[in-house]
């Protein structure tokens, strides 16, 4: 079995490494993998400002965000034992969203290296006041569920009231907010790297205590897992890789809720195969759905965080009635 689970791994990086290439070679205009390739390394070949100066940076900010997306979606749902649990729906990225919309509109903030701390406050706060209003330690699926709807419905209502008051920075913030690889830059790349560094580490570690507290807190003690430091260490994980993501490329939803389902279709629920699958299938599912918008409405394009919407609505409503009909 374990054999089996590292062939597949092998197999999502083969995935991921075919989806970048064509992310390098879609768009208003389609190049051949030489193309491709010259643009990489020859410094006079014609393709080579396209590909560093547009591609290369809008691919790397997919493969971050994407890769942040799905280990904080992995993480949220063992952390609420929620299978329906997400970034996007529970408002965590909703909470990163308004901060970043207040920096932009109030402050005149208009750097990601400015208001990436505004999205790390504001994914920080949701996900602790969801887990208070959840219930805490006795927070069950559903009450995370309905407090997550309710706080992700407050905060998108508060982005469309900044917004429409706010014209000058409406034309800033339009294609940000519904989730977009576009404007993407070397330098936003390079900014918020670290941070989803520093949080695919901190989940990647939390894969046996979460393992553990899944088997409840009394035996995730006995096992040497804290189950206090295991919720505050996944909260800041969360935090980190949401307030990342949600900064460089706005809130874009789903991701983290359909990839860890797939993962868990082919590995079972061992988080420590569970998130570095998640890790590796996110940003194939996130490039994927960019060049889909690419190559669809040529010469303009659907914005990711769209098309996502489109391919994962659906799936949430297959999960929602698998879920009625289990319980009925």
């Amino acid at each position: 079995m374990r054999t089996t689970r590292a062939a597949g791994l092998l197999a999502a990086l083969a995935l991921l490494t075919l989806v970048l290439l064509l992310s390098l070679a879609a768009g208003a205009r389609p190049l051949a993998p030489g193309q491709v390739w010259n643009g990489l390394f020859d410094a006079g070949s014609e393709s080579r400002t396209v590909v560093h100066g547009m591609r290369l940076p809008r691919t790397l900010l997919g493969l971050l965000a994407g890769a942040a997306l799905g280990l904080a979606g992995t993480v949220m749902q063992a952390l609420t034992r929620n299978p329906l649990a997400d970034p996007g729906i529970l408002g965590i990225n909703a909470g990163a969203a308004a901060a970043v919309v207040s920096a932009i509109s109030f402050l005149g903030i208009g750097s990601v290296t400015g208001y990436v701390w505004f999205a790390f406050a504001g994914a920080g706060a949701v996900a602790v006041l969801l887990y208070a209003v959840g219930g805490g330690r006795t927070a069950t699926p559903a009450r995370l569920a309905l407090a997550g709807a309710a706080l992700n419905a407050a905060l998108y209502s508060y982005v469309n009231a900044v917004q429409l008051l706010d014209t000058a920075s409406l034309d800033r913030m339009r294609f940000w907010t519904v989730g977009s690889l576009a404007a993407a830059q070397p330098g936003t790349v390079a900014r918020v790297a670290p941070f989803i560094a520093a949080g695919t580490v901190l989940a990647l570690a939390l894969a046996r205590p979460l393992n553990a507290l899944a088997m409840g807190e009394d035996t995730a003690r006995a096992l040497g897992a804290g189950p206090a430091r295991a919720r505050a260490a996944a909260i800041v994980a969360v935090t980190l890789l949401c307030g990342a993501a949600t900064a460089a490329c706005g809130p874009v939803v789903f991701v983290g809720l359909m990839v860890p389902h797939l993962v868990r279709a082919l590995t079972g629920p061992d988080l420590r195969w569970v998130l570095p699958y998640s890790a590796v299938l996110a940003p194939a599912l996130m490039l994927a759905a960019d060049v889909l918008g690419r190559v669809a409405a040529r010469p303009a394009e659907i914005q990711v965080g769209v098309v996502t919407v489109v391919l994962g609505g659906p799936l949430f409503l297959s999960l929602v009635r698998r879920r009625r009909v289990a319980a009925a």
